[in-house]
């Protein structure tokens, strides 16, 4: 399954937007996460910041990100068993695929799935207003 492109967000003119202080670290962040196409826990955020910056703390990327959540610019998974991780709001809906012996999250999209989850729905009274699917599995070997 391919990556797909996504439309990104410009970060900082959120932030200004919503009155945030740009400071040096913080925007040394936002670049990091404008560029990445993963999806990064905080630790991995903070090691990509300190190598173009040193001086950066963990605590400014956890608040940097958490500011970045409250405002929907980006969303926060907790994947079972795994530290949260990031990725950016912007784009249309997707579905994971985690291996459980990697950690890589592979984003896909279902016409299927999505049409099976409105007839479950409806069938029960009800309509959809949000959903996250997140499937856990690993690689089937050769042979």
């Amino acid at each position: 399954m391919k990556k797909r492109p996504q439309k990104r967000l410009d970060y900082e003119k959120e932030l200004r937007r919503a009155g945030v202080r740009i400071t040096r670290p913080r925007r040394t962040i936002l670049g990091i996460l404008s560029q990445t196409e993963d999806h990064p826990d905080a630790l991995e955020i903070f090691r990509r910041a300190v190598a173009v910056d040193p001086s950066i703390s963990l605590s400014t990327v956890y608040r940097t990100m958490k500011l970045l959540g409250d405002m929907g610019a980006i969303h926060r998974h907790a994947f079972e068993g795994g530290p949260s991780r990031f990725e950016h709001a912007s784009g249309e809906h997707h579905d994971h695929l985690i291996d459980i012996e990697t950690g890589d999250v592979i984003e896909f999209k279902s016409d299927r799935i999505e049409q099976l989850q409105d007839e479950i729905a409806k069938s029960l009274g009800y309509d959809i207003v949000h959903h996250r699917l997140e499937l856990y599995g690993r690689k089937r070997r050769a042979g």
